[in-house]
């Protein structure tokens, strides 16, 4: 056995818990400027300090993901609007029956016409759901150490909450990237805890969705969806992803009702071989079986079941 390497200095881990010791037990004051710099929150947040700020966003997620053993993610996109049928179902019911007390209402009307959309999309939950299961059952094995096709998503609820509840039933890990909204709604509990981040800055969040990602796929969603959606398209357009990966739009026909992406070609604004960069499927099967051969995951599974026998 190899003795430990002696390490001359104290670590800053060591020297924190001594000063707080310390000021504890002598219950002494100091000004701002006699603490520590990295344990000066204040100071942290100064305006001169965002590049270290910038940073650790990147560092802290890069370094847990590490040490979880985290090599490849499927990111899944998708409103936060769209919950579980059930819960779609009553709020419908009860849209209309505030129309049905107020039937001249305009704003009603609009709430019952919206709630019957989201209603009718609501099933994108359980394909969510079930894509979450999928994926981690066939690729987080309990006899593997590192961990492949970790189901990663924005956090929030919705088809986030359904893609990381899908990894939950399937006692895997999961992470979720959320972000500080003013208005937004806490991390789903999904998310397994060690892999639950919050972020400040969008730009780090979008780096960290597709750092280890091996395929994108969006259900219907708003400008969020739109968004990491075109920033991938784009990446991958232009080469800056130097590897191709399957990116799948969940619901043709809503894909091609809120985007023409044939008339940006026809209009020469993209190259019509640009078209191919993304498919359409229906189903978390079919999601699944484009992953799996686009990887080949079925084959590799044979070779090595032709080894051990």
């Amino acid at each position: 056995m190899k003795p430990k390497p002696l390490k001359p200095f104290r670590s800053a881990k060591t020297e924190v818990k001594r000063l707080l010791k310390t000021r504890k037990t002598r219950k002494t004051s100091h000004s701002q400027a006699y603490q520590l710099a990295f344990t000066d929150t204040e100071f942290l947040l100064h305006k001169d300090l965002r590049p270290i700020r910038l940073m650790l966003e990147l560092l802290k997620p890069e370094s847990i993901q590490r040490e979880e053993r985290i090599k490849s993610t499927i990111v899944v996109f998708g409103s936060a609007r769209l919950p579980e049928p059930r819960v779609a179902k009553q709020r419908l019911l009860a849209a209309r029956r505030a129309l049905k007390a107020h039937p001249q209402n305009p704003d009603l009307v609009s709430q019952v016409k919206i709630a019957a959309s989201i209603e009718a999309k609501s099933h994108y939950y359980l394909e969510a759901q079930k894509l979450g299961y999928l994926i981690s059952t066939k690729c987080q094995k309990a006899t593997q150490q590192d961990r492949e096709f970790v189901i990663v998503t924005g956090g929030g609820p919705g088809i986030m909450e359904a893609a990381n509840r899908g990894a939950y039933d399937a006692k895997a890990k999961s992470i979720g990237l959320n972000i500080v909204l003013p208005m937004e709604q806490g991390h789903n509990p999904y998310i397994s805890p060690e892999l639950c981040f919050q972020f400040h800055y969008f730009a780090i969040r979008k780096m960290h969705f597709l750092i280890r990602a091996r395929a994108l796929i969006a259900f219907p969603g708003g400008f969020g969806t739109l968004d990491e959606l075109f920033e991938t398209l784009t990446l991958l357009q232009t080469g800056k992803i130097k590897h191709k990966m399957p990116i799948l739009l969940f619901g043709k026909d809503y894909w091609t009702k809120i985007i023409d992406f044939h008339q940006l070609a026809e209009e020469g604004m993209i190259a019509h071989e640009d078209l191919t960069l993304f498919q359409y499927v229906e189903t978390a099967e079919q999601a699944w079986q484009i992953i799996a051969d686009f990887y080949q995951l079925g084959r590799k599974t044979n070779k090595s079941a032709k080894k051990t026998k």
